[in-house]
């Protein structure tokens, strides 16, 4: 419960469904990528999660259908830091932010019509640049 990874609204996915694993990392580091198991892989089974409905399983899997794999599971590394809880907070917190994004739903657009003061405004202004540009044309006679 304490480790339960939290989604947004009503969606808390219990920390028994993450299988987060460590390994080493590559890049730079020198001796202590050697040594050290900091690489952080987080799998997570979208298809037998009790964290979601039928519905929002069926939304994540067409969403992130790139992501996921045949079995049905979202996989996301971290390696960013040396530290091997810092890239566990972050591979939890990329994880979140991916189920977060393939869940929201985007608002209708609503299509809006132009005032009549404002489509006038913009004609006024046209004619009044057009005038100025004619003025600029006019031949001066110098006799």
């Amino acid at each position: 419960m304490k480790n339960d990874l939290f989604i947004k609204n009503n969606i808390t996915i219990p920390e028994h469904e993450l299988e987060i694993t460590a390994s080493r990392s590559g890049g730079a580091g020198g001796q202590h990528v050697n040594k050290t198991d900091t690489k952080i892989t987080i799998r997570w089974n979208v298809k037998s999660s009790s964290a979601l409905s039928d519905e929002q399983k069926q939304i994540i899997l067409e969403k992130l259908q790139s992501r996921i794999t045949e079995d049905g599971d979202l996989i996301v590394h971290n390696s960013e830091s040396r530290s091997q809880q810092q890239n566990k907070k972050n591979a939890l917190n990329n994880l979140a932010a991916i189920i977060r994004g393939a869940l929201h739903v985007q608002k209708k657009r609503i299509a809006t019509n132009v005032s009549k003061a404002l489509k006038e405004a913009r004609l006024k202004s046209k004619a009044h640049r057009s005038s100025i540009k004619q003025m600029r044309n006019k031949k001066i006679d110098f006799d």
